[in-house]
């Protein structure tokens, strides 16, 4: 009658499962600074008073930064 829940799939095609946004911003920040990075990536919240916490909500709501801070991050680390 009730079926068991299989156990969640690992994404093994997924580069960046299981590192958080968090994670990756912090990293990209202390690799390139606020100011290389707002030249990189293009987003007002790098360059006008930046900070983890309003870059981190921004990038939530905002699938193309998003996308663009995880490629940047893909590019830089996972060579």
């Amino acid at each position: 009658m009730f079926q068991k829940k299989s156990a969640p799939k690992t994404q093994q095609n997924n580069p960046l499962h299981g590192i958080t946004l968090k994670t990756i911003l912090n990293e990209l920040v202390d690799t390139y600074g606020w100011e290389e990075l707002g030249d990189r990536v293009r987003i007002n919240s790098f360059v006008t008073n930046p900070s983890i916490n309003s870059s981190l909500t921004f990038l939530r709501r905002t699938p193309w930064a998003r996308e663009k801070v995880e490629q940047l991050y893909l590019y830089t680390f996972k060579k």
